[in-house]
């Protein structure tokens, strides 16, 4: 008896160490806003600079237009996929917008416009991934070269200036003395947070990113929503485009490129699993602000705009490592029940 005792020990206190780096993985979010924190005040103490009105509000407005489409980069993930045509769709997106405004278009109609472009070129990705089964990589990096290419192609390189003054409201107004781009990017985290958490029908895309032939099995109708992901993932995308121009006063067929990859590694370092299932909005809201935390104080610290690039793929090979690392974390205490 005493050796039994003695050789169920070891493997009980392992499980507990399992267990409690296990808790860890699950509150990422709240160890996010730890490490933001102190980020911040590092940065504070080191410049003197940080916690000033300008650069606070520079932080804001600079990750409000990144917010939005990490809702649909959220649900792309836990889906089991991602989409790396968000970037190249926020500029079609605000190009369209832009463009129809120019043209003499009213305001809601050349919105509308920009937002219908972004929902195309999401349903055709669903449809690619769904019906014709081709790989998400693949599908989305396709897409990605056609937004930009069409971006490209009707404004023939050039930026589309000259807007009316009413449309600057979204980007440059204020509301209780907060920019309107902020508020709206807030509504837009916190309304999608709440679905992804309490809708039942946004609960089904965790199943389908879980277990995808599980879901199936259970009556859940994968392709239609994968499709309805994808969609909303486009739409979210030229909305954040068309926001930017009414922030910026000018459309410009270059503008998002690279935000495919720090939305990514946003949304990756907030919880999101490349491998599906796992994440939440508000997670990838603060992975956002961590990524924009460490480029301003870059910009602080007076560090070359070049090392930039090179620190966030730094950033996103840690965050996809650190990802690996905590599924097979997660894994070790049923594989071990599974053999005990």
């Amino acid at each position: 008896m005493t050796v039994e005792n003695t050789s169920i020990k070891p493997k009980n206190t392992s499980n507990q160490i399992v267990g409690l780096l296990g808790q860890l993985v699950r509150v990422r979010e709240f160890t996010l806003v730890a490490m933001i924190i102190a980020i911040a005040i590092g940065l504070e103490l080191y410049t003197g600079r940080f916690f000033t009105p300008l650069n606070i509000n520079a932080i804001s407005l600079g990750f409000s237009t990144s917010a939005v489409i990490v809702f649909g980069m959220t649900l792309a993930l836990v889906s089991g996929g991602f989409d790396l045509s968000v970037g190249s769709v926020f500029a079609l997106g605000g190009v369209v917008t832009a463009t129809a405004l120019r043209s003499g278009t009213p305001i809601p109609l050349a919105i509308l416009a920009g937002l219908a472009v972004g929902l195309v070129a999401g349903f055709t990705n669903g449809i690619l991934i769904t019906k014709v089964q081709i790989n998400p990589f693949i599908t989305t990096l396709g897409m990605m070269g056609i937004a930009r290419g069409a971006a490209l192609a009707v404004t023939k390189g050039t930026t589309v200036a000259g807007l009316p003054q009413e449309f600057f409201v979204y980007g440059q107004g204020k509301l209780f003395d907060i920019f309107n781009l902020i508020i709206i990017a807030l509504i837009i985290i916190l309304i999608g947070d709440i679905l992804m958490r309490r809708s039942a029908i946004f609960r089904q895309v965790y199943y389908v990113g879980g277990n995808e032939e599980a879901a199936r099995l259970s009556g859940i109708n994968v392709d239609r929503m994968k499709i309805a992901v994808y969609t909303l993932s486009g739409i979210f995308a030229a909305l954040a485009g068309i926001l930017s121009v009414s922030r910026f006063t000018v459309a410009d067929p270059g503008a998002g490129t690279g935000e495919e990859l720090r939305i990514i590694a946003a949304c990756i370092i907030g919880g999101c699993s490349l491998q599906g299932g796992r994440g939440t909005v508000i997670g990838g809201l603060f992975g956002l602000i961590f990524v924009g935390l460490i480029n301003n104080g870059m910009v602080l610290l007076r560090v070359p705009v070049y090392w930039q690039q090179l620190s966030m793929g730094i950033v996103l090979l840690l965050a996809v490592g650190f990802d690996t690392l905590s599924q097979r974390w997660q894994s070790r205490p049923r594989n071990r029940q599974s053999t005990g």
